[in-house]
């Protein structure tokens, strides 16, 4: 290819990466941003062939030189993040976009192309130049648009009339589906429409039996590793107490706010997902949270600490205290604070976060309903399931991702309580999560 053709076709590259760059989709995803860039560097110099995982790893993504490709697939989760992630950037904000960016699965080397001529401009590509006569080739051209019109104007006539029939059926069959609403459909389509299993997980906190006195039990909801139980002043205080009793771990016992949460979801995704299951969330194993879509319910940190291995970091983490805000937005607060009294009282008010991550391979949805009270999280899932709040929240996730429903998301809600039931719940805030 001459010096000048390169020099112009990379230019279109950079220019186009450059439109992406500033746009909405990849603002907040610095991850991606910096892959995008370099893979486009990569593929202008004409050396995306050859790129390795572990190339794109410490270069690209910036890991450490130990980097292990087979037992670390940060590279392989990330490139498929960018392929939907431009994928979902020209499905809206760059439709319309002079020159289009695709990476092919499998690969480390980008494509671009000019959306008129959809002839791919890959560095190493140049086009074929014809030695037919210009009258031919003119005669031939006119000919060829004149089919191609009419096989067009066809395929739209009869795409156009299966495309109605298709969202009229689709209409009647959500208006005919017994509270099941088109908002409710945007809030749970990664369940309902995926073919993977779908389980419930549900939480079985941490008990201390006091093996000298069978059926007597110890619980504090900062302790959920028996190792911290171990650890703990208190617990070595109640033991020299007792006189050195033998302590064993027990999870025999789960609140009723799990159980009327799973009984939400069972009756509104039961009849929508034939293959559905229950597990207690100390069961519940990174073999399965990779192979199933799954909804954890329950308190907060036994979910979270299973949130480190996953592709996408949360921005907002439950605490003892209620939910921090480590990068608050003007006017919002660092600590959403819970307020409330215990026994005899049961009252007050707490916050629920509702967190939707993808799995730890990318290709699962896993959500959270957490709380440091089950009535936040029986709250947070009764909003999630009924179609007249179901409709608040899409409406307000897609404002605040501009206009359209996120993939990955964090919702805010605030509960107010009286004997651990929810009398009012209003939303906060939402975050997208890239």
């Amino acid at each position: 290819m001459p010096v000048e053709e390169r020099a112009a076709n990379s230019q279109l590259l950079h220019e186009q990466v450059e439109r992406i760059l500033h746009g909405e989709e990849f603002r907040n995803s610095e991850v991606l941003r910096r892959l995008l860039l370099y893979l486009s560097e990569r593929a202008a110099l004409g050396e995306a062939d050859h790129l390795k995982e572990y190339t794109v790893a410490i270069e690209g993504l910036g890991k450490p030189s130990t980097y292990d490709p087979q037992h670390n697939s940060a590279v392989r989760l990330q490139v498929g993040r960018l392929r939907q992630k431009l994928a979902d950037y020209y499905r809206a904000e760059g439709k319309d976009d002079p020159v289009i960016i695709e990476l092919p699965k499998g690969r480390f080397r980008l494509l671009w192309e000019l959306r008129d001529s959809r002839v791919f401009l890959a560095p190493h590509l140049t086009p074929i130049a014809s030695e037919v006569n210009t009258e031919t080739r003119s005669r031939r051209s006119y000919t060829m648009l004149a089919i191609v019109s009419a096989l067009c104007l066809s395929f739209a006539i009869v795409f156009g009339y299966f495309l109605i029939r298709h969202l009229r059926t689709s209409s009647q069959e959500v208006a005919a589906t017994p509270g099941w609403t088109l908002s409710l459909e945007s809030l749970w389509a990664p369940f309902v429409d995926s073919k993977r299993p779908l389980i419930i997980s549900i939480e079985d906190p941490l008990f201390v039996e006091l093996r000298s006195n069978p059926g007597a039990y110890f619980r504090d909801r900062s302790l959920n590793q028996w190792k911290d139980v171990l650890n703990s002043p208190t617990v070595g205080k109640l033991r020299s107490s007792l006189k050195g009793v033998d302590l064993e771990p027990s999870r025999y016992y789960t609140a009723f706010g799990e159980v009327e949460a799973s009984f939400l979801l069972g009756k509104l995704l039961g009849p929508r997902k034939p293959v559905f299951s229950m597990v207690k969330a100390s069961q519940l194993t990174w073999q399965q949270l990779a192979d199933n879509d799954v909804v954890f319910i329950g308190v907060e940190n036994l979910f979270f600490e299973q949130t480190k291995g996953l592709p996408i970091e949360p921005q907002l983490i439950p605490v003892l205290e209620g939910i921090r805000n480590p990068s608050p937005a003007p006017g919002e607060p660092a600590l959403f604070a819970d307020q409330y009294s215990t026994a005899p009282t049961e009252q007050g008010v707490t916050y629920a976060l509702v967190t939707h991550l993808p799995g730890p391979l990318g290709s699962n949805d896993v959500e959270s309903f957490t709380s440091n009270r089950s009535a936040g999280y029986v709250g947070a899932v009764q909003w999630f399931t009924d179609p007249k709040f179901a409709k608040v929240l899409e409406d307000k996730l897609k404002t605040a991702a501009g206009g359209r429903m996120p993939r990955y998301y964090q919702v805010v809600l605030r509960v107010r309580f009286k004997d651990d039931v929810p009398t009012e719940t209003t939303y906060v805030l939402s975050r997208e999560l890239h």
